[in-house]
């Protein structure tokens, strides 16, 4: 995907920057307030990073040998920020547009609610990257179901894939009108195909297949 985003003129690429922007805005608007900016100035430094990664080539400096699309995003917001007195019109919320469809608000409130925490910038941009690559495979995933037509196997069965769920099988299995073995292979089921769409959300913002595996470790051992 970001190598689609990079193919400026073919078709498809402009979809592919907007789908990454607004996958992976978060984690560099956590990154600008922890590293001591307001919400307004963080704010407007996200949305003048994207809107001049958009209209400036930033992604001709991704190559494949460069590894992880992670760093390379929190290595040029860092440069933008350092630079960004040098770019103060281009900050003023991308001259009154809105390239993107970005709601700082509840980034806001999201970021104020969370606990206390004494670790680096950098950590908490990782953290929270690994929580927005997670959202995404849980959201793709309960649109499959729901397209199945099994909203209700993946409302009662989701919180069993982080062991969140603490209702005994047999209750699940007499909701749904099934037997608890099946129960049992649903949520087996459910495990693997999540750890498969991780994957994929993962292999589209690493160069190499071989990178993955190391890539899915690597965010969740953050995330616990």
């Amino acid at each position: 995907m970001v190598l689609s985003a990079r193919a400026k003129d073919e078709p498809g690429s402009a979809e592919a920057l907007a789908r990454l922007c607004e996958a992976y805005w978060y984690p560099l608007y956590s990154f600008a307030r922890r590293s001591g900016r307001s919400a307004d100035d963080a704010r407007d430094l996200t949305q003048g990073y994207f809107l001049q990664m958009m209209e400036r080539d930033y992604l001709d400096d991704v190559r494949r040998e460069r590894g992880k699309f992670r760093s390379f995003l929190l290595a040029s917001m860092k440069h933008f920020m350092a630079n960004a007195h040098r770019e103060a019109a281009a900050l003023k919320r991308g001259g009154g547009e809105k390239p993107l469809s970005l709601d700082f608000d509840e980034a806001e409130t999201r970021y104020r609610s969370q606990p206390a925490d004494d670790r680096t910038p950098e950590t908490i941009y990782e953290r929270e990257w690994a929580l927005a690559v997670i959202a995404r495979a849980r959201r793709r995933m309960r649109e499959e179901f729901e397209a199945d037509g099994k909203r209700d196997q993946h409302r009662l069965l989701v919180r069993y894939l982080t062991g969140e769920g603490d209702r005994p099988y047999k209750e699940v299995a007499a909701e749904l009108e099934t037997t608890e073995a099946a129960v049992k292979m649903a949520i087996s089921r459910m495990r693997r195909h999540f750890g498969a769409l991780l994957r994929e959300q993962i292999a589209e913002t690493v160069d190499r297949d071989e990178d993955v595996d190391a890539e899915v470790r690597h965010l969740l051992s953050i995330v616990r």
